[in-house]
């Protein structure tokens, strides 16, 4: 018997739970950490993308993440001129907020890993070729499961 009733919001609970028992797997069994590192990951990736490739990646996501990949994106705001692997973490690390202690680059490493098992190859390409030398260097192997 399905949860909610409706098929759509069933599909998008198994598949975002799927997503983080894998994200859980690298930083530690605790799915409300596992939620908050996905969207600080995902919304510091979202703000370094052209808005077109921004909106394509939103589309590939589930619902549920793709809510809050898109939570607080001011399209017509100041976007961040992030050209380091550091300031990107630094950005990962603000979005963490009070979680329990995380390193952002784990968290970004178990992001990336699973957005590469999850996500069209393709725009997995698209998406790092549109990140800055320094960050893609940072990211290494990690983006390819």
């Amino acid at each position: 018997m399905a949860a909610t009733g409706l098929e759509v919001w069933d599909k998008t609970i198994q598949t975002t739970n799927i997503w983080l028992d894998e994200i859980m797997e690298d930083i530690g069994p605790d799915r409300q950490v596992a939620w908050h590192v996905l969207g600080a990951v995902l919304r510091t990736l979202r703000d370094r993308l052209p808005l077109e490739l921004a909106v394509h990646l939103g589309a590939q996501l589930p619902l549920l993440v793709r809510g809050t990949y898109y939570e607080q994106w001011h399209i017509g705001g100041e976007r961040p001129t992030v050209r380091s692997m550091e300031d990107f973490l630094d950005n990962v690390a603000s979005h963490l907020g009070r979680t329990r202690p995380i390193g952002p680059a784990d968290a970004t490493a178990a992001v990336f890993a699973t957005l590469a098992r999850h996500v069209d190859p393709g725009q997995i390409a698209k998406v790092l070729g549109a990140l800055p030398e320094g960050i893609r260097r940072g990211l290494g192997g990690v983006t390819m499961a």
